[in-house]
């Protein structure tokens, strides 16, 4: 791409840290890569290394192929290959917690990531107790354990359960974490405490990560929570040059911390200078124009107005009319030439996304209810990632006394090699519908579930065979048929084939960092409001965040009981009602 003034300021910088404020859209991707080639060309031969980190294993693999095509600019030598590229949580797990963290966390081998399906984690010894109120006290059920919150203010950390968007106090926060941690067992959250608490009681730990880092960029530093946020001052502290490259618009993680304040405030540090981004490559100038009036900004459209029908859209429905909904949405994706494959209906919350995509999460109990939305998972939406990891959570389940932390070791491969000729035998059942995880197409309860049955046992039995892992008794009810439906977990018409794409219903979080032909926002009266209001809040974030993923067209989704008291401000915002011919030209 051809770099504007602006990019190319923030890539020409001197070595400093920098705060860069970019408009959704402004193609910090490139310009990040870009800036980080830029660094590491400048340093030469020098040994130190330069890392460039985001959240997002999607952007992680971007930056990488993109600064793969830049590397032959560089200089020929090691220098240009001392660069890595990671997730934040990728990071420091492999600097700090894999290296240091048992001598913090005082267990005996190196800690390893839990799903919370593990056996041992039904210990008593490592439940968290939730109060929810003065009477009503709760433990955190091992499946839920990811939703363990910790945040970390003024040196002090605090726990919290997530549930139904809100916190929840923890009352035995620390005692917990310290019995699971003896076991060398984390959560991504409980990953990021242990790296802070090593971080704080090892300082030559920090010395020196901080001397083989001495430039670290952050991209979306919007959604750096408490946390992370504790951990970058440290190093910050410690001599390490950290910049920051995001939209605090763009922070939709309240929850743990994240609202954008430390990424909006950076660039008023001493020592730190402030950037701005604001071309949008991505959306029409319609759509552009909207997610101005949404998060007060000025930013400038790179894209002139195509011939083909765009802009953004408000519809009313109902709920019993939103598959209608969802149809003619797809049809207006067909009548503006776009592409359903990279468009998508966006939802608030995964109930909500899941009821639409007709994927049940109360299909089936225990390992079988793992193995049958690995079924659809690899089935409906060819996502066998995903289709592997939720059947090595079950079969490791099945497992009569499986070894700690072995669900994490099947499921990283690039941390556990030794790992490979098991990962095989998982994902060969995972793959083949002909002599593994049954067809989700079959009816579930009758051949289905006795296929199931039959091959999982046969895996069992090669597993133990092999890798003298052994089954664990009375199979029979772990892989019972209770709460399966007689009917397919599937239908054919939900099915991807013949290179078929259907349209895509998830989250707004999902999408996050994503960019879309089409987006349907489907929203609630609240949702509404709260875009309306713009992004002063999480829930105007979010919908900030879903209008602004469109390229050519946004519709927004608004219930019609609620449409009266909507129309007037919505269509004084820029939107236009469907029913109206949709603009060209």
């Amino acid at each position: 791409m051809d770099f504007s003034d602006e990019q190319l300021a923030v890539i020409n910088a001197p070595l400093h840290p920098m705060a860069v404020v970019a408009c959704a859209g402004s193609g910090k991707t490139q310009t990040a890569v870009r800036r980080l080639a830029e660094i590491r060309k400048r340093l030469g031969e020098h040994r130190g290394r330069v890392a460039l980190l985001s959240f997002s294993n999607v952007a992680v693999n971007t930056f990488r192929t993109n600064y793969q095509a830049l590397e032959r600019e560089l200089p020929v030598g090691f220098g240009r290959n001392r660069v890595e590229i990671d997730t934040l949580d990728g990071f420091i797990t492999s600097n700090v917690l894999r290296p240091h963290g048992p001598r913090t966390m005082k267990c005996p081998r190196t800690p390893f990531l839990v799903s919370g399906n593990e056996p041992f984690l039904r210990n008593k010894d490592y439940n968290f107790w939730v109060q929810a109120t003065a009477a009503d006290v709760f433990p955190v059920q091992p499946p839920d354990l990811g939703k363990v919150i910790i945040n970390v203010r003024a040196g002090i950390a605090s726990f919290h359960f997530q549930q139904h968007r809100m916190l929840l106090p923890i009352n035995n926060g620390i005692k917990a974490a310290t019995n699971l941690a003896a076991t060398g067992a984390y959560t991504h959250n409980l990953g990021r405490y242990w790296v802070y608490r090593v971080l704080a009681e090892q300082p030559n730990v920090l010395r020196a990560l901080s001397r083989r880092y001495p430039h670290i960029l952050i991209d979306e530093a919007q959604d750096i929570g408490t946390l992370h946020q504790e951990i970058l001052e440290m190093l910050i502290k410690a001599g390490s040059h950290v910049s920051l490259i995001g939209d605090p618009n763009q922070s939709i993680y309240d929850f743990a911390g994240a609202n954008g304040q430390f990424l909006a405030e950076y660039g008023h540090r001493l020592g730190v200078t402030p950037y701005g981004l604001t071309r949008n490559y991505r959306s029409v100038p319609l759509i552009l124009s909207l997610a101005n009036t949404l998060g007060q900004r000025r930013d400038v459209a790179n894209r002139t107005a195509p011939l083909t029908p765009h802009g953004a859209f408000f519809v009313t429905y109902k709920n019993a009319e939103r598959d209608t909904l969802i149809e003619t949405f797809n049809a207006a994706i067909a009548a503006a030439s776009l592409e359903v494959g990279k468009s998508a209906v966006l939802c608030r919350g995964r109930d909500l996304a899941d009821e639409l995509a007709g994927r049940d999460a109360a299909i089936g109990q225990g390992a079988v209810k793992l193995l049958a939305r690995a079924a659809i998972h690899r089935d409906r939406q060819q996502n066998y990632l995903d289709a592997f990891k939720l059947v090595a959570w079950s079969i490791v389940g099945l497992l009569a006394d499986p070894p700690e932390g072995l669900v994490s070791r099947i499921t990283q491969p690039s941390q556990y090699p030794d790992m490979a000729a098991l990962r095989r035998v998982i994902w060969r059942y995972t793959r083949s519908s002909e002599t593994g995880l049954p067809s989700a197409e079959l009816p579930a309860s009758s051949q289905w579930h006795e296929l199931l049955v039959a091959r999982t046992k046969a895996l069992l039995t090669d597993l133990d065979k092999k890798f003298e892992l052994k089954s664990a008794p009375n199979l029979g009810n772990k892989l019972s048929k209770k709460a399966l439906p007689a009917s397919p977990l599937v239908s054919g018409d939900d099915l991807v084939a013949d290179g078929r794409r259907k349209l895509r219903i998830d989250t707004v979080h999902q999408a996050k960092g994503e960019s879309l032909d089409a987006v349907l926002y489907l929203a609630t009266k609240d949702h509404v409001l709260s875009l309306i209001a713009g992004a002063n809040t999480e829930l105007g974030r979010i919908g900030y965040v879903a209008a602004t993923r469109a390229k050519n067209l946004l519709w927004l989704g608004v219930p019609a009981n609620s449409a009266a008291e909507l129309r007037p401000t919505l269509l004084k915002m820029g939107f236009e009602e469907i029913g109206a011919p949709l603009k060209k030209g």
